[in-house]
């Protein structure tokens, strides 16, 4: 058994076996090691910053298409109120000569209920027609499950002082309104309405309203209704009650993305897909102190981690306001700081695994290293020992080439000429290419450590959006859509997709793009020029595309002159034949320098959030690229920015154009 050990242990006693041999093992264990640990923390550092950017930027998408989502809402709302106020039929229900008859009183409520499952709401609504005094002539309730109820005329809502608003100014007037549980209660809306408050940890002593658990929060807009002279004969009464209605906030969720989202009477949650810990809705729950005091009292937005029921938050909260622009309510959204721990320790996990696997390489290739470097030096140990006895017939075998090997000629010299000194000599400039070698390992290992962590920023950046909005509000439906296109573009080009070259007129396709742009509200006062080349020759070139480049380039250059400008297509043919120029150019405000070399960057944008992507030229720069062409730029600020595109007329065949490096910036 211990022969059998011994035999085992044998190989790995000769690894270690000598003191330079330990030293210069454990001088590339700490060569390897101090360079990965630093590395390690600075990575973990940057990843976790960046993650912590990265949540932060999508809890602010997340508001931003909440509010889209809020304001569409709301628009729905003063929409249906507007065109039923401007119903032909409504001055004649109203008149003096048919109110109150049962056939008149029928008609109407049969035009309300028509309206109430014909219009784009969703959720719980009321429709009502009131006349002056503020009394209901006729009103109808749509519950979220979809049963209508006709609600008794004669109530009162003169009180109301939304409804007192808009029949003093005479207009139109909207806004997120509370609705007292008085007026609720004759619509058969007040028990929806009333949710008990639930003690909630870090809530403020006291509700910011003190209406919470009986109020209810609404989308609400008053139209007056007005006859053939102008005179006032009603006015119309449409709400979208939230109080227990979760189809806003769960369609924010399921088409936004976002992980959760609410709507707060005050600091009263009213509607919310936040779950409490028996998974029921954490409806009569409380906002924290924190965000209340930030959002509900001093009037900002919040944006940062928050108790949420039960958990932290990476959160977002906006204020909510009524029609007097007084603060009511908030809208929230977040995302869970669980969710964002997890991934940030998962990164942590993987980056310790990959500094302990490279670390262990390095020790497996220091062994090897340390041999080869450390066996002719033991041999002269050796030899040299021979000498000390008086031995001068040692000689030690020149081999391989190098220091080594020139170690090795200046030992047998010495021992030729007894030039002990010689030898130190030789011996030091050896332990210096060691020290070079180990520093040449350290560079070799830091490489990796540098590619891994680019991946790494290029994974967590890809975040795809969710395509089942089609069909939804239509504003929604087209920015969805634009994501989509962006996307899918950007995907194409990164797989390296083929150009579906054809013959192209590049002048033909200037006119026409010149003559669609015209028509667009964003040219409105913008002087469209064409500086066409009669000369042109038909080249090569995927239209399609090649047309989404000149619309981005367009686009840029229009909303770079908002106040009216020139826009200048040019085209011209190089003097060798071979490449055409397109040429953008606009009047407008220029490009900062220090931004240039940024403008192809994917995710650059010097837009406000919400108006770009930052992928419109990087997607405009990967078609060049795809076309073996070449854009520039040349900017002045306060003058005016010119995008030149350089085409070839002829594509090579026989590869991908998306293999092709050749465009430059």
């Amino acid at each position: 058994m211990k022969g059998g050990l011994a035999r085992v242990f044998s190989p790995l006693r000769g690894l270690f076996r000598g003191y330079l041999h330990r030293i210069l093992l454990v001088a590339f264990f700490l060569v390897a090691f101090v360079p990965v640990a630093f590395g390690s923390l600075a990575i973990s550092r940057v990843i976790q910053d960046y993650l912590s950017r990265a949540t932060a930027e999508r809890v602010n998408r997340d508001m931003n298409l909440a509010q889209a989502f809020y304001d569409s809402a709301r628009r729905q709302v003063t929409a249906v109120a507007f065109s039923l106020a401007l119903d032909n039929e409504l001055p004649v229900y109203l008149s003096s000569d048919s109110l109150g008859q049962e056939q008149t009183l029928r008609l109407m409520d049969e035009m309300i209920s028509h309206r109430i499952v014909s219009n784009e709401l969703e959720g719980t609504q009321f429709i009502g027609v009131f006349l002056p005094d503020g009394h209901l002539v006729a009103g109808r309730v749509l519950f979220a499950y979809g049963v209508q109820r006709k609600v008794r005329a004669g109530i009162d809502w003169s009180g109301l002082p939304i409804v007192e608003t808009a029949l003093r100014q005479g207009a139109l007037t909207s806004g997120t309104e509370i609705i007292p549980a008085e007026y609720l209660e004759p619509i058969g809306l007040a028990e929806q309405a009333h949710i008990p408050l639930i003690e909630t940890p870090r809530a403020a002593p006291e509700p910011f309203d003190p209406r919470e658990g009986t109020a209810g929060l609404a989308l609400t807009a008053v139209a007056p209704a007005r006859g053939p002279s102008n005179e006032l004969l009603g006015f119309v009464v449409v709400m979208q009650l939230f109080n227990r209605d979760f189809t806003l906030v769960d369609r924010i969720k399921q088409v936004a993305g976002v992980d959760t989202s609410t709507i707060f009477l005050g600091d009263w949650r009213v509607s919310t897909n936040v779950l409490t810990e028996t998974g029921e809705r954490a409806i009569g729950t409380r906002l924290s102190e924190e965000v209340t005091k930030a959002v509900l009292y001093e009037g900002r937005e919040y944006t940062g981690r928050a108790f949420v029921v039960k958990e932290n938050f990476i959160t977002r909260y906006s204020p909510l306001r009524d029609h007097a622009n007084q603060i009511v309510g908030i809208l929230y959204v977040g995302a869970r700081e669980g969710a964002f721990l997890s991934l940030v320790h998962d990164f942590n996990r993987r980056v310790v695994l990959i500094a302990i696997v490279s670390i262990l390489i390095a020790v497996a290739l220091s062994l090897p290293v340390a041999r080869s470097i450390t066996r002719p030096i033991i041999s002269l140990v050796a030899a040299s020992a021979k000498v000390a006895g008086g031995d001068m017939s040692v000689r030690v075998p020149e081999k391989g080439r190098g220091e080594l090997r020139q170690l090795s000629e200046a030992f047998n010299r010495m021992v030729a000429e007894l030039q002990s000194t010689q030898d130190e000599l030789l011996h030091a400039r050896n332990l210096a290419s060691i020290g070079q070698l180990a520093a040449g390992v350290a560079h070799e290992i830091n490489n990796p450590l540098g590619t891994i962590m680019l991946y790494s920023d290029i994974l967590n950046r890809e975040v795809p959006p969710d395509s089942t909005i089609k069909g939804d509000l239509q504003m929604i439906s087209r920015e969805a859509t634009r994501c989509k296109e962006i996307v899918t573009a950007l995907l194409n080009f990164a797989r390296q997709s083929r150009v579906m070259a054809q013959e192209t007129d590049v002048n033909g396709l200037v006119r026409e793009l010149a003559s669609d742009l015209e028509r667009l509200p964003l040219y409105e006062k913008v002087v469209i020029v064409q500086k066409l080349a009669p000369d042109l020759p038909v080249i090569q070139a995927d239209p399609t595309q090649l047309r989404q480049v000149l619309v981005n380039l367009a686009n840029n250059a229009a909303e770079a002159m908002p106040e009216g400008g020139t826009l200048t297509f040019t085209t011209a043919l190089d003097p060798a034949g071979d490449r055409v120029h397109i040429s953008v150019e606009d009047t407008g405000i220029g490009i900062p320098p220090e931004h240039i070399p940024k403008l192809f960057t994917p995710f650059f944008t010097t837009k406000p959030i919400g108006r770009g992507t930052g992928l419109g030229l990087a997607i405009t720069y990967g078609i060049v690229k795809m076309h073996r062409g070449q854009i520039t730029v040349q900017s002045q600020v306060g003058k005016g920015t010119r995008f030149t595109v350089i085409l070839p007329v002829r594509i090579a065949q026989a590869q991908p154009a998306g293999a092709d490096e050749g465009a430059a910036a």
